[in-house]
């Protein structure tokens, strides 16, 4: 088990955590919840041992691993993608190479009776095991595979690191750690660069985890499919939910509704009781009474609230600029990235006033087409004209990872303000929930949400009539999206925004532009407009119909290929495919579970060992048996 104790954190006058616990088991999957600046990430790196607190300690049985994926990242830049993930497996490596020097010494030594031969062939036999259980035979084959899950092509594998942007980058990075397999993960907002696709395949990949996940994500959905119990940071205290999140915010509802009706009436009650003492108090027949039920109202088992993290950004745009009627049209676009062709022929008008989203699958040329209407991105063909008088907000994706970290949050804010705004940046800064002393605090030290906010405090600093934002909601905990829509809705400028979060786009805009197959498809209506239209039921439907239509045409070219078998013959074989394929599962399951076994401390010294071993070996001969069967059938229906 991995225990945090009496843990307490302070900076300058605040309290960042006070003495709170935590107990989290093999197989336990935990997110992480709560605002911005709560402690989250400081709370994973004292699980992870990478900070230490003021009080308290962390402790892990001897032999446990673990592995921390932080929002800073440090990676050789050199090497390629499938080199840099196969670094994952050193303790393989260091293993293989000592069964390969106790497979000579074996080879050599005659001494076939003696205890220290004996001995040798014992470790010989557990260095073995462990190598399979570590996929000493599949390593490759496991990282092509984990690599392929988080979105890598199989052109990437062998392009250097340095080729890739920050985000890409995180992925191989979130690859080694899931390839390491230790026995407690961390990872703090793992889902932030990733495209739908990959999201999904990590909640698969993560819900079937053979070891505990601890995961901080401001994903409701992604929270709901690979945790089981959540743990909330607020305002110093961690309250520990044996339920995902959706059943988390029920519940916590239920609690401090159920305790708000109590101390209710524990206080209507000690009223009515010290109204009645007073009045017997005054009358001197009645003062030992009076003196009783005084004493009994000392011993009552006072109620109390806790007191709720309600602050939030105070986000307000100034009034706009008048632009032109027509604020930036396009004829006729065409963007292309070398080879790759993103859009094609795009005609766009956005008029003042209006309020737009850009919508559709990662990588069909939201941002690139936003990017390209500010003026922040060269196209390859056609025209974009932008109106007169217009003045422009632009928010990127990754707008608040290119805050210098060396600066101070007051030198950040005044590097991005006119001289006319210099006087009111502290006030500015107390808006966006950075108050006192937090204006001398350096940018490295915030989190992903604060670093959003600062971000957007910088923005904020000038007038613009045409407001870009490009994911704006990334980082941000539920409440501060909340207050940055309702400051939307109040702006009075002409908006463009690009997101995959439905509830935000909700009500946002009265225009959503579908980007798909390189170009763009127009809805008058906000996100549930359109939705509806094209039938789907969320954005995750949306990003990912994309694939479905290849698989659909995949599909076709099946049913005409196999169209030399009869259609009664074809079924059988997918019957048996289909049958097959959960036999493999629950055989994979099986091994798995058998795994775990092994890899708990001391197994190869129990009576039961040898046992497990024989029931391991059985179950991968039966994979094996499995998977050529399987195999078998494929070649009948090719």
């Amino acid at each position: 088990m991995l225990t945090a104790s009496n843990i307490y954190v302070q900076f300058g006058e605040r309290i960042l955590l006070d003495r709170v616990n935590l107990v989290v088991k093999l197989r336990d999957k935990v997110g992480l919840v709560g605002r911005n600046g709560a402690g989250k990430s400081t709370f994973l790196k004292i699980l992870a041992k990478e900070i230490t607190p003021d009080e308290g300690n962390i402790t892990m049985p001897g032999g446990t691993t673990l592995a921390f994926l932080h929002q800073e990242i440090e990676i050789e830049q050199s090497t390629t993608v499938i080199d840099e993930a196969m670094t994952a497996f050193e303790e393989l490596k260091k293993l293989n190479e000592t069964i390969d020097s106790m497979n000579a010494e074996i080879a050599t030594r005659t001494d076939y009776e003696s205890e220290e031969y004996m001995t040798l062939l014992e470790k010989f036999s557990e260095y073995n095991e462990r190598f399979a259980i570590l996929g000493g035979d599949s390593s490759e084959g496991d990282a092509v595979k984990v690599l392929k899950g988080l979105g890598f092509k199989d052109k990437d594998l062998h392009r250097q690191i340095a080729e890739f942007s920050g985000g890409w980058q995180m992925r191989v990075v979130l690859a080694k750690m899931l390839l390491k397999k230790p026995d407690y993960l961390l990872l703090d907002e793992p889902t932030n660069h990733l495209d739908i696709e990959s999201i999904i395949w990590l909640e698969r990949f993560l819900k079937n985890y053979h070891g505990a996940v601890i995961t901080i994500s401001h994903d409701q959905q992604f929270l709901d499919n690979c945790t089981n119990r959540t743990v909330e940071i607020e305002l110093g205290r961690l309250q520990d939910y044996k339920a995902e999140y959706s059943k988390y915010l029920e519940l916590r509802k239920d609690v401090k509704e159920k305790n708000q009706a109590a101390f209710e009436n524990q206080q209507k009650l000690i009223a009515q009781k010290e109204r009645t003492i007073t009045r017997f108090m005054a009358k001197a027949t009645k003062t030992k009474m009076a003196q009783s039920m005084q004493k009994q109202l000392d011993k009552i088992d006072r109620i109390e609230i806790e007191s709720e993290d309600l602050g939030t950004m105070n986000l307000q745009f100034a009034p706009t600029p008048r632009s032109g009627q027509i604020v930036v049209e396009t004829q006729n676009l065409i963007k292309s990235y070398g080879d790759l062709n993103v859009l094609a022929g795009i005609d766009f008008k956005i008029e003042r006033g209006e309020r737009i989203s850009f919508v559709g699958q990662n990588g069909q040329g939201k941002t690139t087409l936003a990017k390209i209407l500010i003026d922040k991105l060269d196209y390859n063909n056609g025209s974009v004209d932008l109106g007169h008088n217009v003045s422009i907000g632009y928010y990127a994706q990754n707008q608040a990872e290119t805050l210098n970290g060396k600066l101070t949050l007051l030198e950040t804010i005044e590097n991005h303000s006119p001289p006319e705004m210099r006087t009111k940046l502290r006030k500015i800064l107390g808006a966006f929930m950075f108050s006192g002393e937090d204006a001398e605090k350096k940018v490295s030290v915030l989190s992903g949400g604060e670093r959003a906010r600062l971000a957007m405090a910088c923005m904020l600093l000038r007038p613009f009539n045409l407001l870009v934002l490009d994911e704006p909601t990334n980082h941000l905990d539920i409440l501060s999206k909340q207050v940055l829509k309702e400051a939307i809705l109040k702006y009075d400028g002409t908006l463009i925004v690009v997101s995959h979060d439905r509830q935000f786009l909700s009500g946002l805009t009265e225009k959503t532009l579908e980007f798909r197959d390189k170009r763009t498809h127009e809805y008058l209506g906000d996100v549930n407009y359109f939705l509806e239209k094209r039938e789907l039921q969320n954005m995750r439907e949306v990003e990912l119909h994309k694939t479905e239509q290849k698989s659909e045409k995949k599909k076709v070219k099946l049913e005409v290929k196999f169209s030399k078998l009869s259609r009664d013959e074809l079924k059988r074989l997918e019957r048996q495919t289909q049958n097959m394929e959960r036999k493999i599962e629950a055989s994979e399951r099986e091994i798995k579970k058998i795994e775990a076994q092994m890899a708990v401390e001391g197994f190869y010294q129990s009576t039961e060992s040898e046992q497990v071993l024989q029931s391991y070996r059985a179950e991968k001969s039966k994979l094996d048996e499995l998977m050529d069967s399987w195999e078998e059938i494929q070649n009948q229906m090719a």
